[in-house]
């Protein structure tokens, strides 16, 4: 005697795709300036975390330095242009950010002791990627299993559209 199966099971086809979280993002510090002030490959990261096909991950000391470094006299120019303030900026990116408590930091690039906190957020939350401009970052190329790239090398790694939740 055959066995019976709800319609629901009988009627589903596999999809063949196993579904994939997108993937998890920290952005270096001048990667984060040029996504907020300007237009390019920084910016589309941005955009591509707006639109859910990536998380964006930071920590405090990370938006903190951000606060830090976006109020330079050398920014004030494009601010004015974008009729913006570094503050209403970084408010935007918080809105975006999933931010992680601030992990340990342990000693790895002596030469810039700074960029251990960007390993460390990666780390701490579970990041696939560090998007970086930084010599010293990108030179590593991986830190543990967490590859260090361009922005412009980011977005080929990221999905086209958001996958259905």
């Amino acid at each position: 005697m055959k066995r019976s199966t709800p319609k629901s099971r009988r009627t589903a086809k596999p999809s063949g795709r196993k579904k994939r979280k997108p993937p998890r993002l920290v952005l270096d510090t001048n990667v984060l300036i040029s996504a907020l002030l300007w237009t390019g490959p920084s910016h589309q990261l941005l955009e591509a975390v707006e639109a859910g096909r990536a998380v964006l991950i930071a920590s405090p000391s990370l938006i903190d330095e951000l606060r830090e470094v976006i109020v330079r006299p050398k920014f004030a120019a494009r601010l004015a242009q974008l009729a913006t303030t570094a503050d209403e900026l970084v408010e935007s990116l918080l809105a975006v950010v999933e931010m992680i408590e601030e992990p340990d930091v342990e000693a790895v690039i002596a030469a810039d002791p700074d960029d251990d906190r960007v390993l460390a957020c990666a780390r701490a939350g579970n990041a696939r990627y560090i998007v970086s401009g930084d010599r010293h970052l990108l030179g590593l190329k991986r830190y543990r299993r967490i590859s260090i790239l361009t922005p412009a090398a980011a977005l080929t790694k990221l999905p086209q559209q958001r996958s259905p939740a």
